[in-house]
Order: C-alpha cells, then sequence, then structure tokens
C-alpha cells in the first residue's frame, strides 16, 4: 500500500525549488517546530530561518534552507513561500562563513545608521545555514 502523500510547493522570490508530493514536512515555525503530514489541520504561520525537511515517497529525504516566510496548510496542498530558499546541496559555506562574519562584526562595531534587529537576523540565518552544512556532511 502506498503511504498517504500531500502536494507541496517551496518558492521563492527567484525560483520554484521544489514541487512535488511528500509524505512529511518538518520545519520551524515562529511558535516552534512543526511536522506537518496528510491530512494536517489549515494552517498560516510565518516561519523562521532554518532547515526544511522533506521526506518524499519512498523514504528519499530532501533538505531545503529557508531564510524565513510563510507556511500555508490547505487540504491536499502544502505551500512555503520563502524569503530565500537554497537546496541543502547547492548551499555555500564560505558564504556562509563569510555572512556571520561580517554581522557579527555590525553587532560589535555598531554605525550611525546600524540596524540591530537586520544583523541579528542576518547572524541567525548564517548560523542556520552553517548548522545545515554540517548535519549534511555527517
Amino acid at each position: 500500500m502506498a503511504a498517504m502523500t500531500v502536494h507541496l510547493d517551496v518558492v521563492s522570490a527567484e525560483d520554484k525549488i521544489f514541487s512535488g508530493r511528500v509524505e512529511t514536512i518538518q520545519i520551524t515555525g515562529s511558535e516552534g517546530e512543526l511536522g506537518i503530514h496528510p491530512g494536517h489541520a489549515p494552517l498560516l504561520t510565518t516561519l523562521k530561518p532554518g532547515m526544511v525537511r522533506l521526506v518524499k515517497q519512498h523514504g528519499h529525504e530532501q533538505l531545503i534552507y529557508i531564510a524565513g516566510g510563510v507556511l500555508e496548510v490547505q487540504p491536499g496542498n502544502v505551500t512555503v513561500l520563502a524569503d530565500v530558499a537554497v537546496r541543502a546541496e547547492d548551499l555555500d559555506e564560505a558564504a556562509a562563513l563569510e555572512a556571520k562574519r561580517r554581522a557579527e562584526e555590525h553587532i560589535a562595531n555598531p554605525s550611525a545608521d546600524f540596524d540591530y534587529s537586520e544583523a541579528a537576523s542576518q547572524l541567525a540565518a548564517a548560523i542556520a545555514q552553517l548548522r545545515l552544512i554540517k548535519s549534511i556532511r555527517k
């Protein structure tokens, strides 16, 4: 018997990153970790920077990094509208390390037009990317 699935679209401003049927989705919402399965109640929530873990049919896993966005769950259809979405295998560790260094520098030496929440958000995004890169390499 085939496992129950739901249609998932992961899109960003630049690109459609994923479109297809999945058995489960693990994602970090503003209220914490979410596990979405077929038949999940309708939901609309904001997302934190981090990893989206998809389990496609036959147990195949795919990881996608998102820099925040919105999750919408409808009967039979789930949509992730991400500010930025990158397939895990396309993440660039050097760029993430550089972004982390820049954000830390801005926080340590604020300039006149310094925006703390922006710098903190950039730092959180860089750390989430680096964490994902490390988890892929295990």
